[in-house]
């Protein structure tokens, strides 16, 4: 809700700080007062598209405040949350500063912010109603947003989207494996031959270090050999093993006439005896791998540089060889069996889609039973509006499917038996235009914490017309709030929260202002609308009456 306006040198408004309440809250005035200002100064601090000479002459800027009271669970947290801006609760305060070269800063809760992000809480804040109105009910486009509002389909509309939401990735997951597939196709080749290259050749991890370690003690083997040969010739009986056998044989002659004082050299001796035993086997068990084979250094070398051949050719190491051959077959039998899994793919899209068609139709139908009760309780409206040779239509057609579902939906109206309905925007003229706007609004009850602002929407009726305009915008505030610039009487009368904007020259130069208008002033307002400038005892008469009335 629209709590305050604050307006500082903005074309003819000097400074004016304004109050709003709950309810209906009226703004009139003689033509060129300066109501339109007020409009245009509340959309410039909105955001919206606008006139860009908004800077009062001899000002170098212009500023607009707006105040709004928002509820805990109004929309426009959710935004300030998104935006990352701050929040204070149950006050939103948006300025903005126009400059006189044109350039333009906007402020949410005192933080710098977009023009966008201002468009986008305006519309969680304000609907603004006239009778060429684009933002609101004159706009196809929002047609059937504004049916499943007064429907209450929020349920449906999400297990639409949800539906939607799943058809359109079963579709994206087929176009995907369509395009992998057909990838895939075109490598089939290479992944045949590589696969059965790898699969013939099968290397094993840390087999290539095997092989070069192989291959590098039979390449060192002959060169060795020689020395191992004179090793065990040191250690064998013409080596060290004679001497220790003849020390072995005289320590045991000399421990037995000694009766053991031997014991323990002999002992030693007979245990270097058996470790130079083990060490001559162990050496004679490593010397049969010095003998080379010629067959068989030509088949290790071979099988080496195969593997290593194959890993340069498929740049990897030779030890990721097995996984890559691994993955190469993954690929090869994703394309043998691509026809299942392309089956698979599209049965699926063909079940999302359906569930979707389903969801859609089911919606639908809603939609056409709560567009029978729209065009109902609208129609019921009308004839107190003076409107009651015309009818009221909500059109809904087959659209492009989307995630809401496929209705276009169309407001039509007739203003005259026997003619043809058509698009509310083209059909009904001016007055006749504002009066189904209202309505609208009151079929739709649709407040929802916005202020809703009429825009001379009461132009071109009057009498008990006017006056039924009036109790229709007066019910419209009973649940929320709206904003009026009128100039019915009728309609001024039936406000809560009253105000009179006023022209003036002073110094040379033209200002507009505006006040509170209560109790007697009120009563002469309403008889200077009734009457003209010259207020007649009649006319403050029938002011008071419609008052009361």
């Amino acid at each position: 809700m629209l709590s305050g306006l604050f307006i500082r040198d903005m074309l003819l408004i000097r400074e004016l700080d304004l109050t709003f309440h709950p309810g209906l809250n009226v703004l009139t005035g003689e033509t060129g007062a300066g109501k339109s200002i007020l409009l245009d100064s509340l959309g410039f601090v909105l955001g919206w598209r606008g006139r860009a000479d908004l800077v009062r002459d001899g000002a170098e800027r212009g500023e607009v405040i707006a105040e709004f009271h928002l509820t805990a669970d109004h929309p426009a947290h959710a935004l300030l949350a998104e935006a990352g801006l701050p929040d204070e609760g149950e006050t939103l305060l948006l300025r903005r500063l126009n400059g006189r070269d044109g350039r333009k800063q906007a402020f949410v809760n005192d933080r710098r912010c977009s023009g966008e992000i201002l468009r986008q809480l305006s519309d969680t804040l304000v609907e603004l109603h006239g009778q060429q109105d684009d933002r609101g009910l004159l706009n196809p486009r929002g047609h059937r947003d504004i049916l499943d509002l007064f429907s209450g389909l929020g349920p449906q509309i999400a297990m639409v989207r949800e539906a939607w939401k799943s058809q359109r990735a079963a579709e994206t997951a087929l176009a995907d494996l369509e395009l992998e597939l057909e990838a895939l196709e075109r490598d089939r080749a290479f992944l045949e031959h590589a696969v059965d290259e790898l699969e013939t050749l099968n290397p094993q991890p840390g087999e290539d270090e095997a092989l070069d370690k192989e291959r590098r003690l039979m390449q060192s083997g002959a060169k060795v050999r020689e020395d191992v040969e004179k090793v065990l010739q040191a250690l064998g009986a013409g080596g060290a093993e004679g001497p220790l056998s003849e020390a072995a044989r005289r320590l045991d002659d000399i421990d037995h006439k000694l009766d053991g004082l031997m014991q323990t050299a002999r002992e030693t001796v007979s245990r270097a005896l058996d470790e130079l035993a083990d060490a001559e086997r162990e050496v004679r068990d490593q010397m049969a791998h010095l003998d080379v084979d010629p067959h068989r250094l030509e088949a290790t070398e071979e099988r080496l540089f195969a593997i290593r051949a194959l890993a340069r050719k498929h740049d990897v190491q030779p030890d990721d060889l097995a996984d890559f051959g691994g993955q190469l077959r993954l690929r090869l039998d994703r394309i043998e069996g691509g026809d299942k899994g392309r089956e698979a793919a599209r049965s699926n899209v063909e079940k999302t889609r359906h569930a979707y068609e389903n969801a859609a139709k089911t919606l639908s139908t809603k939609r056409q039973a709560a567009a029978r009760d729209l065009d109902r309780i609208v129609g019921a409206e009308l004839p107190p509006l003076k409107l009651e040779r015309a009818r009221f239509t909500t059109r809904i057609e087959a659209g492009t499917p989307g995630p809401e579902g496929h209705d276009l939906v169309t407001f039509e109206v007739a203003t005259n038996p026997g003619a043809p309905a058509g698009p509310l925007n083209k059909i009904a003229s001016g007055g006749e235009l504002s009066r189904f706007l209202l309505a609208l609004k009151v079929a739709l009850k649709s407040g929802r914490g916005v202020s809703m602002i009429f825009d001379e929407i009461d132009r071109g009726v009057g009498g008990a017309t006017a006056d039924a305009v009036g109790r229709r915008l007066a019910s419209l505030g009973a649940e929320g709030q709206v904003l009026v610039v009128t100039h019915s009487p009728q309609v001024a009368a039936r406000a809560s929260h009253h105000m009179r904007v006023s022209k003036s020259v002073e110094a040379g130069q033209t200002r507009s202002d505006v006040r509170v208008v209560a109790d007697a002033g009120r009563v002469d307002e309403i008889a200077r609308m009734l009457a003209g400038e010259t207020l007649t005892p009649e006319a403050r008469a029938a002011a008071e009456a419609l008052l009361v009335g």
